[in-house]
């Protein structure tokens, strides 16, 4: 996590960061399962559940849970696996584990009709 994305006091990291790498994962989905990156409709819900700071090393999926004729429904995970350690030094981390979840969401895709689709 760059420095540069830390908008707050203690080095946190504005909560949408994670949901940009939502869209990221998606389009990865999308791309697997559709041969296309497809377009991001709605959230139905998010959860900001721990904070993310300057430094930290985050993982994200997405896993696919519903399959409409164009739609499709994902649940997403953020995690920090690894957190900086600046008390030991400027480059210095730790591995986290378990990894620290800090961000859930579901949210629906819908991807391109085709060509031939009725």
């Amino acid at each position: 996590m760059p420095h540069a994305h830390a908008h707050y006091g203690g080095a946190l990291v504005d909560g949408a960061y994670s949901l940009g790498l939502f869209g990221d994962v998606a389009t990865e989905l999308l791309i697997r399962t559709d041969g296309d990156e497809g377009l991001f409709a709605a959230y139905s819900s998010v959860e900001f559940l721990a904070p993310v700071r300057a430094g930290d090393v985050i993982e994200a999926t997405a896993t696919l849970v519903r399959v409409g004729t164009r739609s499709r429904e994902i649940d997403f995970e953020a995690r920090v696996v690894c957190r900086s350690a600046p008390d030991r030094g400027p480059s210095a981390a730790d591995v986290l584990d378990p990894p620290v979840v800090v961000t859930r969401a579901r949210g629906t895709v819908v991807a391109p009709k085709r060509q031939g689709d009725p």
